[in-house]
């Protein structure tokens, strides 16, 4: 590898520490903050939790059209990365729930754009110089687990500070952007063309539901984790450590997922990733206690580390290359969307109807189905792989 190959990877990996770091800073904390500090209701937060995901729905795929018509991926993040630190700002000065909503509402419109295109440039720039994308991502992970620890014990002291680390992260990232490789995609001259044949397409179509109901619980269990640690008897340093076990049990698999991905197959890790999932949340449900909770926190190493960069090389591999951006970031709007929305405006209305330990009962029932799914897929790309050969055999 080059030296020119090493400074990109490094503005790469730099980007995703300070990116992740932001979202580690506020999401997980957020939720404890809104209830303890403000005072919102289970169902109010859940509300406030799932603005983000809802807008994702919408103008994640606004952000990608966007570049993958001017070509200008490294620019759109900057411009909503520094939007977005700004607005996170906001949280500072009101307190009512009106404004709050205002605040996450504008905070999601530009954060929405932060995940996929930085994964787009991301992937082809790791592809053409073949580099694994999940040693990339990793550091994604490494900077929301230290986030959460440190921000945990600070906010301990002062709780505001949340919002502060938020947007210092975020404004370094809009930094490291003028630095960052200039991958481009191609032009789409029919953005809306292009979308349509990515809705028709079964394998597409059948891996974003397959996302929805794996993936996302492992999202809005972000929102619902920091209440789970503290109803188990944590104070925000405790939730901080629990954070900290989860987020960084994930970069080792991302380490590693490269190589189970070749051994095993895309879907398989995907599977195998939901599997874990399911006896993460099925557990929860049991209501264990703090020191058990610590202890199974590594297990989203595997639902989160593994379905990553699975699930992203999976779209990679069955889009049209002329529309990547595109599909990685529909892909996105479903899991970090559409899923992530679902999941948390549910589990606020479990919350405040029942109990923490049924969101993830809740959890488990959607993970089952997502499951089920999966292993269908397989079977049909397996079908698929024999008639090719039984076809080539034909023809030979």
């Amino acid at each position: 590898m080059d030296k020119e190959t090493k400074k990109n990877i490094g503005v790469l990996q730099a980007f995703y520490f300070f990116a992740f770091f932001a979202s580690g800073s506020l999401i997980p904390l957020l939720s404890v903050y809104l209830s303890n500090t403000i005072g919102l209701t289970g169902f109010q937060i859940g509300v406030i939790m799932s603005i983000g995901p809802v807008i994702t729905i919408f103008f994640q795929p606004i952000w990608g059209i966007l570049s993958d018509k001017t070509n200008s991926p490294a620019a759109i993040l900057k411009l909503c990365t520094f939007f977005a630190g700004i607005c996170g700002l906001g949280y500072l000065f009101f307190d009512r729930f009106i404004w709050i909503m205002a605040i996450a509402t504008l905070l999601a419109v530009f954060q929405s754009a932060i995940v996929p295109i930085s994964d787009s440039i991301a992937i082809k720039y790791a592809s053409k110089n073949n580099y694994q994308y999940g040693n990339i991502r990793l550091f994604g992970a490494l900077g929301f687990g230290v986030a959460v620890f440190i921000m945990g014990r600070i906010s301990d002291v002062e709780p505001t500070s949340i919002f502060i680390a938020f947007f210092a992260a975020l404004i370094i990232c809009a930094a490291t952007t003028i630095k960052m490789p200039k991958e481009k995609g191609e032009t789409i001259k029919n953005p809306l063309k292009g979308i349509k044949e990515l809705i028709v397409y079964k394998k597409y179509m059948f891996f974003l539901a397959i996302t929805f109901l794996v993936f996302s619980p492992n999202l809005a269990n972000n929102t619902f984790f920091g209440l789970f640690v503290e109803n188990s008897g944590a104070t925000y340093s405790g939730i901080g450590v629990a954070f900290l076990i989860a987020v960084l049990s994930e970069a080792p698999f991302m380490k590693i997922a490269g190589g189970m991905i070749t051994k095993f197959g895309l879907l398989e890790i995907t599977l195998f990733a939901g599997a874990v999932s399911l006896i993460r949340w099925i557990f929860y449900f049991t209501a264990p206690s703090l020191a058990l909770v610590y202890v199974t926190a590594f297990l989203q190493g595997f639902g989160v580390g593994l379905f990553i960069p699975a699930g992203i090389q999976y779209i990679r591999k069955i889009a049209p290359v002329s529309m990547m951006a595109t599909a990685i970031t529909f892909y996105s709007a479903v899991g970090n969307g559409l899923g992530n929305w679902f999941n948390t405006f549910i589990g606020g209305i479990i919350l405040d109807h029942y109990h923490i330990t049924d969101v993830y009962l809740f959890f488990s029932i959607l993970t089952v189905m997502g499951i089920i799914l999966n292993l269908y897929l397989i079977r049909e790309e397996k079908q698929e792989a024999l008639l090719k050969k039984q076809n080539l055999i034909e023809a030979g």
